[in-house]
Formats: structure tokens, sequence, C-alpha cells
């Protein structure tokens, strides 16, 4: 049995800035306040939060969409790895941003807080 959960939220940014932010190693280190190594590339391994989470680009739809495999040091050994989407549509003064977290291994913490606590209320002081 696996669990998924889908957070929508608006920043007054381009999907283009998100984007790019997201898969570059400096943006996303910038925007969330934790280390990161990215990748831009479809295949691209990447770290986030000082490698408590780690993964693999699957899919990159320019300023549109990224899917990644993405796990924490939490994550059972033998789990397999979670999904991660992020879909970006332009909105009037910004971009919402979709994201969808699915295939994530029961008894696990509560991911659904992390990414408002960790990613959406840092990025939104980091983009205003």
């Amino acid at each position: 049995m696996s669990n998924s959960f889908e957070l929508k939220e608006v920043f007054k940014v381009s999907p283009a800035i998100i984007f790019h932010a997201w898969l570059d190693s400096q943006g996303h280190s910038d925007m969330t306040g934790g280390e990161a190594n990215c990748s831009d590339m479809e295949g691209g391994s990447f770290t986030a939060w000082d490698e408590y989470i780690t993964g693999t680009n699957i899919s990159i739809k320019k300023n549109q969409e990224i899917v990644q495999y993405w796990r924490t040091s939490e994550f059972p050994d033998g789990a397999p790895d979670s999904e991660l989407t992020i879909k970006l549509k332009a909105t009037g003064d910004g971009c919402e941003l979709t994201l969808i977290h699915s295939n994530i291994p029961d008894g696990q913490s509560d991911y659904e807080t992390g990414w408002i606590e960790h990613y959406f209320n840092p990025m939104h002081e980091y983009f205003g």
C-alpha cells in the first residue's frame, strides 16, 4: 500500500523562474535554504536538503513539468522510490505550482506538511 497527495500553491514569479530554480543546484539551495545538488537532464540524479532527499529526473518539459523518482533517508530499506510531479502553469500574476507526491511508503512521516514548511514557505520568502 502506498500513499499520495496533491498540493497547489501560487507564486508571484513566472513558471520559468521556478522551473530553473528547481533544477539548478544554487537556485534550489537558495529557494529552500537546504543544500542541493541538482541536474536539469532527464536521467540526471539530484540531492536536496543536505542529502536527506535523493532521486532521479524521469521527465522534464521545459517550464511546464518535472517528474522525479524521489526518496528520503527515512525510507525503509528495499522500499521503492516515490514519484514526484511538479506542474507549472502561468497565472495572471505568476505561477500555479501543482505538486503530486505518490507511492510514498506506509509509515512515513508527514511529507505533505514537509513540502509546505520546507519548500512552499521558504519559496514564498525567496521569490517575494
